[in-house]
């Protein structure tokens, strides 16, 4: 959860929630910081897994001991003792917390996997991620681009101008509603609301990266990706199912990858959900967990 996310979440879901950020201080010194929000007597970090995929706390390692304590310590002085958080990385600050101390008599904890996502460390080149594939998968790669390719004039594009952004969204949302009934159902007016705001926030941060795949000049696809740190993270993507015959859905996805191997990014995050593709596209899948803490 970067600030740009939780700018635009809270500001248009953050009605019904009390918003909790709490640091913890060493003296002069930071140790962590804990976004979070109480909803209905429960802790929850800030945000809905509905559309943020996975969260954490901001916290160095070795002070992750001192930051939790402190934390659980002070909120429960609070009253406030059920804490849901997640989804979270295995490597999430508070698992690692857990994973060396366990339950105490203070505390207890419960961790289950909630749901997956899937990673991919990029290669230097496009050939060496095709060669990267199992033969099948590059094979069908290569005969759905050629296939695409065959259609009509093939453009990728990505928006760059900030002033463009609000029409550039609202193609995405429409191409959105004519995806899958359950995606169309999704995406309410309040939905729309949140997806313009974090278009706009991470625009301003030089974070967002808007892709459409257009045939004959006509948009069928869009991807919807931020980058961060090297790694190229696919939030959402949208696409009309009239060319549902040509794979767009997919085919964005995919040159959405290659954009970010010739940008020189080092990583390519599928975020939440196990998905086929995500696996045919060399993705490795890893748990997204759940951790339930009640304090005594």
């Amino acid at each position: 959860m970067l600030p740009p996310w939780v700018n635009a979440w809270w500001k248009i879901f953050g009605q019904d929630a009390q918003i909790l950020i709490a640091v913890v201080r060493q003296g002069e010194v930071i140790s962590g910081i804990a976004p979070l929000m109480i909803r209905e007597g429960t802790v929850r970090f800030l945000g809905d897994p509905e559309v943020c995929d996975y969260f954490d706390f901001v916290v160095s390692r070795e002070r992750a001991t001192t930051f939790f304590s402190t934390l659980f310590a002070s909120l429960s002085a609070q009253g406030l003792r059920i804490f849901d958080l997640g989804p979270m990385r295995p490597d999430a600050a508070i698992q690692t917390f857990f994973g060396q101390h366990g339950s105490t008599s203070s505390m207890e904890c419960r961790i289950h996997q909630e749901d997956v996502f899937s990673d991919l460390d990029l290669p230097h080149t496009w050939d060496e991620f095709l060669e990267a594939l199992g033969g099948k998968q590059r094979h069908e790669l290569r005969r759905k681009l050629r296939r695409l390719g065959e259609a009509g004039e093939v453009r990728f594009r990505r928006v760059d101008d900030l002033a463009s952004l609000g029409e550039a969204i609202e193609t995405f949302l429409r191409l959105f509603s004519m995806n899958r009934e359950d995606k169309a159902a999704f995406m309410t007016g309040t939905m729309a609301s949140f997806f313009h705001a974090l278009a706009v926030s991470l625009g301003e941060e030089g974070m967002l990266r808007l892709f459409f795949l257009e045939l004959n000049d006509q948009p069928v696809a869009s991807v919807f990706c931020f980058d961060y740190q090297g790694t190229r993270y696919l939030y959402n993507n949208s696409y009309d199912r009239g060319y549902q015959g040509l794979s767009v859905g997919l085919l964005s996805k995919v040159w959405s990858l290659k954009a970010a191997i010739d940008e020189g990014l080092c990583g390519y995050n599928f975020l939440k959900g196990g998905e086929t593709y995500k696996r045919h596209l060399g993705g490795n899948e890893i748990p997204l967990l759940q951790c339930k803490v009640t304090l005594r």
